[in-house]
């Protein structure tokens, strides 16, 4: 019996300290988001009055949540702490109801979401022709996705630059001697392909990597919680 308690206490601190990284990882990962200015010019651009920050804000909370859990984990392992283990317990089955009821909401409202990001996406086509100071941004973060991912415009192609296009035309000057993916507009070949489509995909993507990320985790808590009450109920029968 005390060899099966010693290997459950062990896999229970591993499994937690696994845990902790992965708290570690997400805190460190929202963090990162939060101060850098890549991609925030897409997400503040707009006449948006939601803040973009709340889901980056709640990443940070659950990283720094899930770090405690692990730090408890961990501790009610080692040193046999029911307290503990019955703390970790309550608060890891807390996060996973909550990342359940999160996927149903996000299934739930998908087209909503999706209907969002297209607002929001139309509505931005106008800061690439304005010569305010408030489209400055998000003019710069486009021109840099035009050249990564060869596009040109956001919804109506080049036309959407207007009178800014021969100040940003060079990011998306298409150079393919085929010619089937260029267009000439203003006489300059530019992509043909608006970059709408391909702004879509790409947060289709990172919201795939997300889901993927959120069932490692889930997996990882089934795991704790069962780890963690065999444990508390061994040191209960001693």
């Amino acid at each position: 019996m005390a060899g099966v308690s010693g290997c459950i206490k062990y896999s229970m601190f591993i499994f937690n300290f696994l845990f902790w990284l992965c708290g570690i990882l997400i805190l460190a990962v929202a963090i990162w988001i939060r101060v850098s200015k890549d991609g925030q010019e897409v997400l503040t651009s707009g006449d948006s009055d939601a803040n973009p920050y709340v889901a980056v804000n709640i990443l940070i909370a659950v990283g720094a949540v899930i770090m405690v859990l692990g730090f408890l984990g961990c501790c009610g392992a080692m040193k046999e702490s029911r307290c503990m283990l019955l703390l970790f317990f309550i608060g890891l089955l807390l996060i996973l109801l909550l990342q359940v009821a999160a996927g149903i909401l996000g299934a739930a409202f998908k087209s909503q979401t999706q209907r969002i990001l297209n607002e929001t996406l139309y509505d931005n086509v106008k800061l690439l022709s304005t010569a305010d100071e408030s489209g400055k941004s998000f003019q710069e973060a486009l021109s840099e996705f035009q050249e990564e991912f060869k596009c040109c415009g956001l919804v109506n192609g080049a036309a959407d630059w207007g009178s800014n296009f021969q100040q940003h035309y060079k990011s998306c000057e298409c150079t393919d001697t085929s010619g089937s993916s260029c267009t000439t507009y203003d006489n300059k070949s530019v992509y043909k392909q608006p970059c709408i489509s391909l702004i879509k995909d790409l947060v289709a993507k990172h919201i795939l990597v997300v889901i993927g990320i959120a069932f490692g985790l889930a997996v990882i808590e089934i795991l704790g919680l069962i780890f963690s009450m065999v444990l508390y109920c061994q040191i209960g029968n001693k």
